[in-house]
């Protein structure tokens, strides 16, 4: 590897299947990613999206770390314009006191999630602006400090990074000195602008040198046929996304049986096209392209297919080159 690696779990809930088993499963993916090396292992926060069981993330969270004994495990992120600052300095705080070392909180300016669902996380369509989130991270970061009454956050800070898909959080890392890392995997025409926007506006604080790390989505198999078959169920996933149906991962059979229309294969192509998909060589030489282009100090590979072990052999072999 010529950067560290890392792993995004989303927790994938596949059809015929159930989110206790996804859960499952996620502590199992953890514990491999744990042998084979990788250096982080985050949880995303998505919330009523029957295909995603990781929206009680900080719970998942404690969960994993405990599974686990050394890799570093954390939040990709915790959307706070969905939760009181405080709460989440309490539940980072718990984790930090638990886990020391081991836990990392990435904080994200989206809800990700729709209105309705937005409203009902935080009982108040007062809180679903996202135009104070600097008050909101702010508010956050001075919980933890040292001599503070919010226990156990006070002297339990985690280190903190913010998420973005545009150049917004990419700026406001860099005046705050903090890591940065930036969705790739769904939002790659945006990598390189907002990855410019971040070193450029970079001001030592936190760190003293700017650290981007970039979330890519892999798929890797014994061969490109084989991985571009993998890669099918989470295409298919996106599509129905975007037309308002979200739904758990579909199965090979049902992708197989859609009746795809020309527009429809046309925004799969587009989105295939930023993915990462292939046997070995072609996973190794496209991650390279991409490490070089972005100058990416991590890449943090998404991978959402249909079986558990495929997902994990996707894992090995990425962790291989």
């Amino acid at each position: 590897m010529s950067v560290p690696y890392s792993v995004l779990d989303l927790a994938p809930v596949v059809s015929g299947s159930t989110s206790a088993a996804a859960l499952r499963n996620t502590l199992d993916l953890a514990r491999h990613a744990e042998r084979l090396g990788y250096h982080r292992y985050w949880l995303a926060e998505h919330h009523a999206m029957p295909g995603i069981a990781s929206s009680a993330t900080a719970v998942l969270i404690g969960q994993v770390a405990a599974a686990t004994a050394t890799i570093r495990v954390g939040s990709g992120g915790v959307m706070l314009p969905n939760h009181a600052p405080m709460v989440v300095a309490e539940q980072f705080g718990t984790l930090e006191a638990l886990y020391p070392g081991r836990i990392d909180l990435g904080i994200g300016r989206a809800p990700g999630t729709d209105q309705a669902t937005a409203r009902a996380l935080r009982r108040s369509p007062d809180a679903l602006s996202v135009d104070d989130f600097p008050e909101q991270l702010a508010e956050l970061r001075g919980y933890f400090a040292a001599g503070g009454t919010v226990t156990p956050a006070a002297g339990n800070e985690p280190p903190m990074w913010l998420l973005g898909s545009s150049g917004y959080s990419a700026r406001l890392a860099g005046l705050l000195g903090l890591p940065f890392a930036f969705a790739h995997h769904f939002s790659a025409e945006n990598t390189l602008p907002a990855l410019a926007v971040y070193r450029d506006a970079f001001r030592p604080g936190v760190l003293d040198e700017p650290y981007a790390m970039i979330a890519v989505s892999v798929v890797a198999a014994e061969t490109d046929e084989r991985a571009r078959e993998l890669a099918q169920p989470q295409a298919l996933a996106f599509l129905r996304l975007r037309q308002g149906r979200p739904g758990p991962l579909p199965s090979p059979e049902e992708t197989a049986a859609h009746p795809y229309t020309p527009l429809e294969r046309g925004l799969i192509e587009s989105r295939v096209r930023d993915q990462v998909v292939g046997g070995p060589e072609t996973v190794r030489d496209r991650l390279g392209a991409l490490v070089k282009d972005t100058a990416a100090d991590e890449v943090m590979a998404v991978t959402q297919v249909y079986e558990h072990a495929d997902r994990i052999r996707s894992y090995e072999i990425l962790a291989g080159l």
